[in-house]
């Protein structure tokens, strides 16, 4: 994308923001307000000063900002309407302007026609939902349930149930902000419904809460909103309370131990966290759950230096491994992903060939597109092992494979370890191959 292109996207927002008399601030408000109406939990409490400063920074020549996912699907609810609140978005409307610039920042006909269909949808039904980035089916279902709470039963709960597996199961092939949006309406739906006194299949309701609004943590966390993900993986944790099988509630606290490590760097909270899984995990019916519990908690002691404490924690992940079933609800971790775990405690006890097997057991494991964001991670942790035993151009050719993962995911904590083994390749900064590795990721994740 040109300079060019990018000071005439930013010249057309700012002119935008102008005709209509606000200033950053104005509009600042405007968009969280939007938000909220929208239940894009991510930014509707966010502060106006940030959004504000995220405003500043697209209007800013000079700058790489644009307008994400989240906010475009916000400035085209914002600008489809007049200031006398008619819909207008025919041509020489501030709706046709602001897909102009949307356009000279780069956005894809395919993304034009999602914002142009949503504007299309929100005119019919209140302007007040992201229904239309769900299926037809999941569609209806929300509608439905919004204007008539008692129509939930099994089938409905099923299909939404549904929704959130589809959604999960897109990480690693569709943007995370895409698939926030998509999650918005179901974490809101099931907000709704379990703050009413009197609804039917609660323990159905809650699980099926408990899911989306973990996921919805997740996603938030890899978009970069950690306020967001922390209030969501808490939501998650206390609706997981209420269900019998504590294997939901660790699950929830695994994936919120690795996020507030990511996120936080907070050693000590993740281990609170960790441990509370632990407990759970062996208190719940799955073996897979309690595996990966103890795996979280290895990484974390690994960490902290605590070498004998990691060691015991794997082990009994390991353990427990042995006796996954076929049919556990919650699989998805087994010793395919257990080795990437191993891997990465024997880089931090100073052990790089034990390292190296176990993250090249992991990585060749790791082949369906479900498992990019894990492939991406490992691979980098793999590179690492192999700059530990000495062969640095060997590190910088497994970190291409990584970076191009890393790209076409968007993974980010495959991004922060790849800033960090980049930092460990400093002694051969005068090397060519160190030279093509900066350029591919410039190029590829810094200068997109």
């Amino acid at each position: 994308m040109t300079t060019t292109d990018r000071t005439s996207g930013a010249r057309l927002l700012r002119q935008l923001r102008e005709g209509r008399g606000w200033s950053w601030a104005d509009l600042a408000r405007a968009l969280r307000d939007t938000a909220r109406q929208l239940a894009v939990a991510s930014l509707m409490d966010r502060q106006v000063a940030s959004i504000q400063r995220t405003v500043a920074r697209w209007e800013s020549a000079a700058g790489r900002t644009s307008p994400g996912e989240r906010y475009q699907v916000l400035l085209t609810q914002l600008y489809a309407r007049t200031p006398a609140g008619d819909v207008a978005t025919g041509p020489g409307s501030d709706f046709d302007t602001l897909l102009t610039a949307l356009r000279h920042f780069g956005a894809l006909p395919q993304r034009m026609q999602q914002l142009v269909d949503l504007v299309a949808h929100s005119e019919h039904n209140s302007g007040d939902d992201l229904l239309i980035l769900l299926s037809t089916g999941t569609q209806s279902t929300v509608a439905a349930l919004r204007g008539a709470p008692s129509k939930l039963d099994h089938d409905v709960i099923g299909r939404l149930r549904e929704s959130v597996t589809a959604i999960n199961g897109q990480i690693g092939t569709a943007p995370f902000v895409r698939l926030q949006l998509q999650l918005a309406p179901i974490v809101e739906s099931c907000r709704r419904l379990l703050e009413l006194d009197e609804v039917g299949l609660r323990e159905e309701l809650v699980l099926l809460a408990t899911d989306a609004y973990s996921l919805a943590g997740r996603l938030a966390f890899e978009t970069r909103d950690d306020e967001a993900a922390m209030a969501l993986y808490a939501e998650a944790t206390r609706a997981a309370g209420h269900l019998t099988d504590r294997s939901h509630r660790a699950a929830v606290q695994t994936s919120h131990t690795m996020v507030t490590l990511h996120a936080t760097d907070d050693l000590e909270a993740a281990r609170t966290i960790a441990r509370a899984a632990t407990v759970d995990a062996h208190r719940g019916s799955s073996y897979a759950i309690r595996a990966r519990a103890h795996a979280a908690h290895a990484e974390i002691c690994a960490r902290a230096g605590q070498t004998r404490e990691a060691a015991v924690a794997l082990d009994r992940a390991w353990k427990t491994v042995e006796q996954l079933a076929v049919d556990d609800p919650h699989g998805g971790f087994d010793a395919d992903r257990l080795n990437g775990f191993d891997g990465l405690c024997a880089l931090h006890a100073g052990d790089a060939g034990h390292a190296h097997d176990s993250l090249a057991r992991s990585v060749s494991a790791l082949r369906l597109s479900r498992d990019a964001v894990q492939r991406g991670i490992v691979g980098t942790d793999l590179a690492l092992a192999r700059l530990r035993l000495g062969d640095p151009a060997a590190c910088v050719g497994l970190l291409h494979t990584a970076v191009d993962i890393t790209a076409a995911t968007g993974g980010r904590v495959a991004a922060q370890r790849i800033r960090l083994v980049r930092r460990s390749l400093r002694p051969w900064r005068t090397e060519d191959f160190l030279a093509e590795l900066d350029d591919h990721i410039h190029d590829t994740l810094i200068g997109r």
